[in-house]
């Protein structure tokens, strides 16, 4: 079955291209302090608004630091928010899910009308609202991120556990006298998992796209620390005399944003069971 997933990502090219620049990525800033050419927080009043040139070939900013090191090490930084957010969502939205698909009634219903509350609130608002109350620091981001993320995975695996628990290996597990705890994390979502993950990698990348607009706003990640929203945040003062502070930092969010949903797309169609059938 895994070669099967495997085949069917590989046979679309655009996901083997989102997959190979999410590689890039993620090695990129795991190495950061051995790839970038200079300090990323080192201020130079020697070097501002430098063009890109073969010193600096991202250019430099308004305070003469190296526009290609901040970006490398925002990479980091907007990693770390997406992977810790995602998480907290895909955790909370499965715990939630799989407890209301599996008892049903009262608790199902309370779930379910929580998750119909959070979902009548614009998302990018509710976080605005939150994040303005509180402190902004990074911390605060990934837990404000997961936490008004959760619904869509909770109705996914709400879904699923709605159908596998009326399955006979289920049933033979409730004749047996299994607890319930462990029917659900030993039994149902384990045949759940290959949703979750399609569900985790569009999380990641709405993730990143949440964070990066949040720290555009002024209320992501704080200065001096580098993130993509925060570089092109400060670029937009500077448009019209240094194009490159917005530029770079603008592709990073963008290729990392669609190379999540590509891979997305692949991974939702690869694990198709209607398809899974096709080559039988």
């Amino acid at each position: 079955m895994f070669k099967l997933i495997l085949l069917r990502i590989l046979k679309n090219k655009l996901a083997v291209i989102g997959l190979i620049f999410i590689s890039i990525i993620f090695i990129i800033a795991l190495l950061a302090p051995f790839i970038v050419p200079y300090d990323p927080y080192r201020i130079n009043v020697y070097k501002v608004l430098e063009a890109p040139s073969k010193e600096h070939i991202f250019g430099t900013d308004e305070l003469g630091r190296d526009v290609f090191s901040r970006v490398i090490y925002g990479a980091r930084v907007t990693l770390k928010v997406g992977i810790i957010a995602m998480g907290i969502a895909i955790i909370t939205g499965t715990l939630l899910g799989s407890i209301a698909g599996y008892y049903g009634g009262f608790i199902d219903a309370f779930i379910m009308r929580i998750v119909d509350v959070m979902l009548s609130f614009p998302t990018l608002f509710l976080i605005l609202a939150i994040v303005a109350v509180l402190e902004p620091n990074i911390y605060i981001i990934m837990v404000v991120i997961g936490l008004t993320g959760w619904m869509d995975v909770a109705r996914l695996v709400r879904a699923e556990v709605l159908s596998l628990k009326e399955r006979e290996f289920v049933l033979a597990s409730k004749a047996m006298g299994v607890s319930s705890r462990r029917i659900i994390f030993r039994h149902i979502l384990p045949n759940a998992v290959y949703p979750i993950i399609v569900a985790a990698t569009f999380a990641m990348g709405g993730a990143i796209l949440i964070e990066s607009g949040l720290s555009f706003l002024g209320l992501g990640i704080q200065p001096p620390e580098p993130s993509w929203g925060g570089i092109l945040s400060t670029g937009k003062d500077y448009i019209t005399v240094a194009w490159w502070m917005s530029f770079f930092p603008g592709i990073a969010i963008f290729l990392s944003v669609l190379s999540f949903n590509l891979l997305g797309e692949a991974l939702r169609d690869a694990l198709d069971p209607k398809k899974w059938a096709e080559n039988i």
